[in-house]
């Protein structure tokens, strides 16, 4: 006998009817504007997770026979009969993971591009389900290890018909006849389902399938840590479904892919590529801190990541670069961004060889500098620390700042410089005590001048990741917070020049897209200035390059001029000069022996007419002016 399902409006589950009270609240009071949650306690796992791997795994993944066909939209029993033959355990997930030294997995069946399969049991018609519930028994085995998982989510019906058929003309916006077509979604099933006609291959009519699906997994799954949501869907909007998972399952992260959402917990950066050099990846994110940030990747270098675990070496899979990849790891680290390695896994859940190959090298890897990844914040940022990115002679990587304690650094330097034995750094104003290689435990010579860390005689460098331990007694030289003002010719409402000098990395200034625009630091009374240091807000990518086939560039100073005055009335030219569009705190060495006074006048910025999203426009976290640059004999104090 076969049970008749019913629409969700007559299922009494005190999660349905709870679902069902909360939307009609919100609709009709009107939802509040919505606001990023930038610390809440569901999002503290996350932020101290260091790594994800992520899974795409589906209808269409690779067969344990390579050559094999990839199953149809009614081969769903046959696509589960064939993972259970093989031998599929959620533990071989689970342990690439901990080889990673990744903190959760995310899981994509229920993807556009992998035949929308759900692999978990579902009382809701209309794409694969399975009977067995894969998806269980990848929470069971993560959770014994002591890892989450997050489920993704799609909200795009336009891959309806690949694989199966040739592309319709227009796949976007299918003609009610597609319905009838070989796809991977059963509308007609759905329709009787919720007892009225709705089309899958629609946007709509697919966000109100995957809406119903988002609360049976809210229902059945109260031990999943969240969302991973692949952009955003008007039904969903329109019906307030982010409000309602944070109200049901309060305890769960939402995660957003290439948008700012502000009901999202996690901004995700998807496969950025076409930096230089290209394992630079914190140079392409546009989010700033502290907003929770991942960034998602592919390790294998070809083939397409939602399906083809085998590339186009089938004897070992697509080539895996292990200094791009270890390369991309560190730069998010060093930018408290999570990297989200995404790997091809097999229909029986195994690994491409040189995927797996990877995996086994990075769990014997990181361990020995495991302490200057985990537990440490991306340094020359919000949080303090010596400033990364391009060093001396060629040489370029990046620092991080330990959470415990801001006296313990590290430099992660990827790319040695190209002669010599010696690496300058910038100090950011921290007093350095002690310099050892993280693996070695070697102690390095190294002197402090004109605001530079110079460690000599380094004589062996890491092919990957040479990392540097510098123990420091604090910062020195700075003018204190308190005794400093700031005023601008410039700023937009709610972001005036106060946010400079206040310590707090949450306001920034706004220079109301107007350039010239200049700001004025007020040092109380006549000091000595040795240089002004800048931290430009992180809300652009800092490269000029091409993303998903659209401009991107920098809303970041590029020409300025810098004046000093002792009096506010009378002023001398101290230096023009063309700052480099780069993350981190930048410094403008001044070497003035007495000014009160030090304007910085911005007159062009580095994005184009063509970037309007960045053109002219200007934000400015914090800026500090520096009296003396610490020595190598001197001891120092927190400024702040």
């Amino acid at each position: 006998m076969t049970r008749k399902l019913r629409p969700p409006k007559h299922r009494l589950t005190r999660l349905g009817v709870g679902a069902t009270v909360l939307a009609m609240l919100l609709v009709a009071l009107g939802a509040p504007p919505a606001r990023a949650e930038l610390y809440h306690p569901r999002q503290t796992w996350m932020r101290n997770a260091t790594a994800g791997l992520f899974l795409h795994w589906g209808l269409r993944t690779t067969r344990s026979d390579p050559a094999a066909p990839p199953f149809t939209n009614t081969d769903c029993a046959a696509w589960e009969a064939e993972v259970t033959g093989s031998g599929w355990n959620a533990g071989t997930w689970v342990s690439a993971a901990q080889k990673l030294h990744a903190q959760y997995l995310v899981l994509a069946s229920f993807h556009s591009r992998l035949g929308y399969a759900r692999a978990w049991p579902s009382r809701i018609p209309g794409s694969c389900s399975t009977t067995r519930d894969f998806l269980r028994e990848t929470i069971d085995a993560a959770k014994a290890k002591g890892l989450k998982v997050i489920l993704y989510m799609t909200d795009d019906p336009q891959w309806y018909w690949e694989g199966l058929r040739d592309k319709p003309a227009d796949p976007k916006n299918p003609d009610p006849g597609d319905v009838n077509l070989p796809n991977w979604f059963d509308s007609a099933a759905y329709s009787a389902y919720k007892g009225k006609p709705v089309n899958l291959t629609t946007r709509d009519g697919f966000g109100e399938f995957s809406y119903d699906n988002f609360f049976e997994v809210m229902r059945n799954y109260p031990d999943l840590s969240g969302f991973w949501i692949d952009n955003d869907n008007k039904y969903w909007e329109d019906h307030n479904l982010y409000q309602q998972v944070h109200q049901l399952r309060p305890s769960w992260l939402l995660s957003n892919n290439n948008e700012d959402t502000p009901e999202m917990d996690t901004v995700s950066n998807e496969q950025k590529t076409g930096m230089t050099p290209p394992y630079d990846y914190n140079s392409a994110l546009w989010t700033s801190m502290p907003r929770l940030t991942e960034s998602c990747y592919k390790l294998p270098a070809k083939g397409a990541w939602w399906y083809d675990g085998e590339g186009p070496n089938r004897a070992g899979g697509a080539e895996v670069d292990k200094k791009l990849n270890v390369g991309r790891f560190i730069s998010n680290v060093a930018a408290s961004s999570k990297a989200l390695e995404a790997e091809t896994s097999k229909l029986d859940g195994s690994f491409p060889a040189n995927q797996e190959e990877f995996n086994n090298f990075m769990n014997t890897y990181l361990p020995p500098i495991w302490e200057s990844i985990h537990g440490v914040e991306g340094g020359g940022y919000m949080y303090g620390g010596l400033q990364p990115g391009a060093f001396n002679d060629g040489a370029y990587g990046y620092t991080t700042i330990g959470k415990d304690d801001r006296d313990r650094h590290y430099i992660h330097v990827i790319d040695p410089p190209a002669a010599g034995t010696e690496l300058k750094v910038r100090d950011n104003g921290y007093v350095v005590r002690t310099v050892r290689d993280v693996r070695t435990g070697k102690k390095f010579d190294f002197s402090q001048s004109g605001g530079t860390l110079t460690i000599k005689g380094v004589t062996t460098w890491d092919p990957y990741d040479t990392v540097f331990k510098v123990e420091t007694d604090g910062r020195t030289g700075i003018h204190r917070k308190g005794t400093v003002t700031a005023t601008a010719s410039v700023s937009a409402a709610g972001h005036d020049a106060s946010a400079l000098v206040d310590g707090d990395y949450t306001k920034y200034w706004d220079n109301d897209a107007t350039l010239p625009a200049a700001i004025t630091l007020d040092l109380g009374r006549a000091r000595k200035v040795a240089y002004v240091a800048v931290n430009q807000r992180e809300w652009s990518p800092t490269q000029p390059r091409t993303s998903f086939g659209h401009p991107e560039d920098s809303a970041r100073i590029k020409d300025y001029t810098v004046e000093v005055s002792t009096d506010g009335t009378t002023w001398t030219a101290v230096r023009s000069d063309t700052m480099r569009s780069a993350r981190a705190v930048q410094f403008i060495d001044l070497n003035v022996a007495r000014a009160r006074y030090v304007r910085l006048t911005v007159t062009t910025t580095w994005a184009t007419e063509t970037l309007p999203e960045y053109y002219k426009k200007l934000r400015i976290d914090e800026m500090w002016a520096g009296g003396e640059y610490p020595s190598t004999r001197g001891r120092g104090w927190w400024p702040w």
